[in-house]
């Protein structure tokens, strides 16, 4: 539980929410509901303890995303910094709440960010627990107790010039962009571990199957390479979708209109949050559409099921092509990872792609509760922001940590089981389709089904009645001749 050591109301007593008395090593904050009393062990304050109590919905909290605190830090930093441009923060101000973000950006204080991912508010949670924690500590720095108001407010200067509006979605994105520079690599890695499988492969010969029907030869390689190609072009997407996060809305405020900021604000703290993070950071182009519009999150979360989808066809692949040991396709071995039965001796289950595929079906299912959320906007805003955001975060998450596991523990270590893969494809009837173009549709057809119906190979088939002669078949059954377009000039004998 997160709740203060001391949690009544003391309602009747009115405080102003300037101040806070301490004794006994406690505070008393009040707010518009009225006034709590706050162990000083805690940097957050009277609002974010409202938010404990009114959301003990999931087990996503705040602390659990140091990337989105990152975000919030940011946000806060570049907010200060143009507020003091504008003269509305003291020089002592600005700089105790900026060493403050620094802090955060560090890694210190997160235990302080309690709050549920999951809130109601449209974040006003998230962004207040953000304002006191930034506020408590930035008083301590200036030498003053928690709670002293007086001196630095949450609200009036840490969230000065803003709204939960502007500040919360654009932490949001700045999280989710530093979460995307992070997952970047480790879905590289798992595509340059798919291209060594394919070029350890590429000499081996498998059947390849359409509708888990024998289609025509290919090599192994050409699979492991497939598995790759479909990923690297997710690579692009999914950049094109994170860049979306660089455009904020900082000095829209609480509906867009600016409403409570300077003419120059917006443009002061653009250039602040660009020159903090190192990213082409702008503003967007119209404050009231972007202040309701959630598209960033809907595209992002999008390119993430996208990719979700095709891990799963990859991971649905290796679990056929491993089938077996005796009476499945064998042609590959996925590393033993664990005993697959507690009654069944000698069985070894594929785990991992099994794992990677749930993770996936995680991943498509945020998808569909992003889809939903951003569906929900209203008028000048979109409530439903919280969740999107955990289940964005929550992906991003979850993918890095299975394309690690997919890689490690799978990828890397499968090996081929050629002699198989050779056998099927000597005994299969696919190979007659290389023969088509030579011998003609009508005659493939023909030996084909006498080789369905006795059972017999095609290549002795093809010998018996003097379609080809061996030599000539020799050369159009060659692996080399038949895993990519050639150009043979054979003529049947007849």
């Amino acid at each position: 539980m997160y709740l203060c050591d001391i949690d009544f109301n003391t309602s009747s007593i009115v405080i102003p929410d300037t101040m806070a008395t301490t004794a006994n090593g406690f505070r008393t904050e009040s707010d518009l509901i009225g006034a709590r009393q706050i162990s000083n062990e805690h940097l957050y304050g009277v609002q974010t303890l409202r938010g404990i109590e009114n959301f003990q919905i999931s087990v996503f909290h705040l602390s659990d995303y140091p990337l989105f605190i990152h975000g919030l830090a940011w946000t806060k930093e570049a907010a200060a910094i143009a507020n003091h441009r504008l003269g509305l923060l003291s020089d002592e101000q600005k700089d105790a709440i900026v060493q403050a973000c620094h802090e955060l950006l560090e890694g210190k204080h997160h235990e302080h960010f309690p709050v549920d991912m999951i809130q109601g508010g449209a974040g006003t949670t998230t962004n207040m627990n953000a304002n006191e924690v930034i506020c408590n500590r930035a008083l301590q720095i200036m030498g003053h107790e928690l709670g002293e108001f007086q001196y630095l407010s949450p609200n009036d200067h840490v969230n000065g010039s803003q709204s939960t509006n502007d500040a919360y979605p654009t932490a949001i994105h700045l999280g989710l962009y530093a979460s995307h520079l992070k997952l970047r690599p480790h879905l590289l890695q798992l595509i340059k571990a798919l291209r060594d499988k394919a070029a350890q492969f590429a000499h081996v010969v498998k059947m390849g199957r359409t509708q888990l029907q024998d289609a025509v030869p290919m090599t192994l390689g050409q699979t492991f390479g497939g598995f790759a190609s479909i990923l690297e072009h997710e690579v692009e997407c999914l950049d094109f979708a994170a860049e979306q996060f660089l455009s904020i809305n900082m000095g829209a405020t609480a509906i867009g209109t600016g409403i409570c900021s300077e003419p120059e604000y917006a443009d002061y703290c653009t250039e602040a949050m660009a020159k903090i993070t190192g990213w082409k950071i702008t503003r967007t182009a119209d404050f009231v559409g972007a202040t309701s519009d959630t598209s960033e999150m809907i595209g992002y979360s999008s390119a993430l099921k996208r990719i979700a989808v095709k891990v799963n066809k990859i991971c649905n692949d290796l679990r056929l092509l491993s089938s077996g040991p005796r009476c499945g396709l064998g042609e590959i071995n996925l590393p033993a990872m664990q005993p697959g039965s507690s009654i069944m001796p000698g069985k070894v289950n594929p785990v991992i792609p099994e794992v990677m595929s749930q993770v996936c079906y995680k991943v498509i299912g945020n998808d569909l509760c992003v889809t939903m959320a951003g569906d929900a906007s209203q008028m000048e805003l979109n409530a439903m922001e919280p969740v999107m955001a955990q289940c964005c975060f929550e992906s991003i998450d979850l993918l890095i940590n299975g394309f690690d596991t997919l890689r490690t523990l799978c990828i890397e270590g499968i090996t081929a089981n050629e002699e198989k893969c050779r056998s099927y494809v000597r005994e299969s009837i696919g190979i007659v389709t290389a023969l088509n173009p030579i011998i003609g549709y009508k005659n493939s057809t023909k030996i084909a089904k006498e080789a369905l119906e006795t059972g017999r190979g095609v290549y002795d088939l093809i010998i018996e009645h003097g379609i080809l002669s061996k030599e000539d078949l020799d050369t159009v059954l060659a692996p080399e001749n038949m895993t990519h377009p050639v150009r043979l000039g054979i003529k049947p004998l007849k």
